[in-house]
């Protein structure tokens, strides 16, 4: 873009360069005019808007016109030198973007500029609560009279666009829907719908990560969702999750904990060497988990929805565990909607379930992901390599080497979320909405169809249940087996009788 101003002036003017793009960039052109383009926007101004061509000039532009984008903000007050700042912020001590950036570099960076604080003024805050999720409870910043309404602290910090699909999200009622499904289908039905669907989600967890479905492992997980959903005192607290990574992996797992070692998602064999994400550098991926924890708890009272994809997406960028990130980061969702009242108990929302419904709406998850993951792989494509094995402190053996984990720390930090939000909320939409309306109404019709299989023949539940299931997986037939195994199903009036009581609620497979 020729003749930039804000936010890109200041990446050229001073060599900064962001993982995550700008969602607003704006530029000097010939007449007044915005493109919008995939949720980002480019905005042209005419001549007379040129701000000042200086720090203050280009950042409060910036600030006003463009939004808060924290990965570059971090970036940038690494590169400038501090006395442009200072110098500003002594010029304008009551000005509202002078304040803000103030506020802004020592939040990100930790230092304390050579500025003796606002004495006077109204306060300000620190990201527009129009614009962006914020925190339901600022802060009061006295030395810079900043309402601190961030989202997070500077150990990590997502930001959040208020786009009208992320309000969207913000106003759906997950338990109103599932009040509703109750009234339709009934209590018991939908209770009963709850304890499969927590089965049903642990299965389709490992089909997300691509691992095979042993019972056991599928209901470890199913037990881990029963048990702790909504019961820790503090989720992401080490020690609640490595009780949670116990309960999940079992006891024959090798690795626990917290990792010590790197991580990254690919393929590297004798013919291949992709790298599709890498995860923090071990001893910073505790810090990043206790940022991730002080979001979570300055977050309480807002949508929950919201929380539920930041958190979770956010554990699985850190990555922070030896093994089970994926199935803890999914477990996280369904926990934040028990203990923020979103979902009551005993439900869950099989949300690993909807995701493995179809490839399209696999694919999406995987776009959610690359969101960040392709960006960050595409700045630091030079950075990572093979090299000769070591072993990490955690007995690891690796050969994967990543030269850039202090530059990326900037993105880890301060992801932007907006997308994981919109994603998150239509994927709960459609399980509260499909997903779990269908199960409802299979259980609702396979209750009937037992009724009515009970008027031809008389027998147990579970014999029942078990023809119902062989004649519809037999389209409709009945086989030798099912005739040799219930001698009543011997006499051909009975079996069709039985065969069309189960057709008369229950579809058959086609050929059937």
């Amino acid at each position: 873009m020729s003749d930039s101003i804000g936010y890109r002036r200041l990446a050229d003017r001073y060599g900064v360069s962001a993982v995550q793009a700008f969602r607003t960039d704006s530029a000097i052109a010939k007449k007044r005019a915005s493109e919008y383009e995939n949720g980002y926007v480019h905005e042209y101004y005419l001549p007379e808007s040129r701000p000042a061509d200086t720090l203050a000039g280009h950042l409060g532009f910036a600030l006003k016109h463009e939004g808060v984008h924290l990965e570059f903000l971090s970036r940038l007050f690494e590169a400038i030198p501090a006395a442009e700042l200072e110098t500003w912020v002594a010029a304008e001590p009551t000005g509202r973007y002078a304040r803000r950036a103030g506020f802004f570099y020592e939040t990100l960076t930790g230092r304390r500029l050579n500025f003796p604080g606002v004495r006077a003024g109204n306060y300000v805050t620190a990201i527009d609560g129009d614009a962006y999720l914020t925190a339901p409870h600022p802060l009061k910043d006295t030395r810079w009279r900043v309402r601190d309404n961030l989202p997070g602290s500077r150990r990590y910090c997502p930001t959040v666009l208020r786009t009208d699909r992320v309000r969207d999200a913000e106003a759906y009622d997950c338990a109103r829907r599932l009040a509703e499904l109750e009234l339709e289908f009934g209590a018991d039905i939908l209770q009963r719908g709850a304890v499969w669907l927590s089965v049903k989600e642990s299965r389709a967890s490992f089909a997300i990560e691509r691992e095979d479905r042993h019972a056991d492992r599928v209901q470890r997980f199913a037990a881990a969702i029963e048990r702790y959903c909504g019961r820790f005192d503090d989720p992401l607290s080490e020690s609640a999750l490595s009780e949670l990574q116990a309960r999940i992996l079992g006891p024959k797992a090798t690795r626990l904990g917290l990792r010590r070692s790197p991580v990254f998602v690919g393929e590297a064999d004798a013919m291949t060497e992709v790298v599709h994400y890498i995860a923090p550098h071990w001893d910073d991926a505790p810090s990043l988990l206790s940022g991730l924890r002080d979001c979570a708890r300055r977050t309480v009272g807002g949508s929950s929805l919201a929380r539920a994809a930041f958190l979770s997406f956010g554990f699985v960028y850190i990555h922070p565990m030896s093994d089970g990130n994926g199935r803890i980061s999914r477990f996280l969702v369904n926990d934040v909607l028990r203990r923020d009242g979103a979902v009551p108990e005993p439900f869950i929302v099989p949300v690993s379930a909807s995701i493995t419904r179809s490839a399209s709406r696999r694919r999406a998850y995987d776009r959610a992901l690359e969101r960040f993951s392709r960006p960050f792989m595409h700045k630091y494509a030079d950075a990572w390599s093979f090299g000769p094995e070591q072993v990490g402190d955690d007995g690891v053996h690796f050969n994967f080497r990543f030269d850039a984990y202090q530059d990326a720390l900037h993105a880890w930090r301060y992801p932007d979320m907006t997308d994981h939000v919109e994603y998150l909320a239509e994927i709960v939409r459609v399980t509260l909405e499909e997903e779990m309306r269908d199960e409802a109404a299979y259980l609702r019709d396979h209750r009937l169809a037992r009724e009515r299989v009970k008027r031809v023949i008389e027998c147990p539940d579970g014999e029942i249940d078990r023809i119902i299931r062989s004649v519809r997986e037999n389209g409709g037939k009945i086989s030798n087996k099912l005739r040799k195994e219930t001698p009543a199903l011997a006499d051909e009036r009975v079996a069709e009788e039985v065969v069309a009581a189960i057709r008369s609620v229950l579809p058959f497979r086609a050929g059937g």
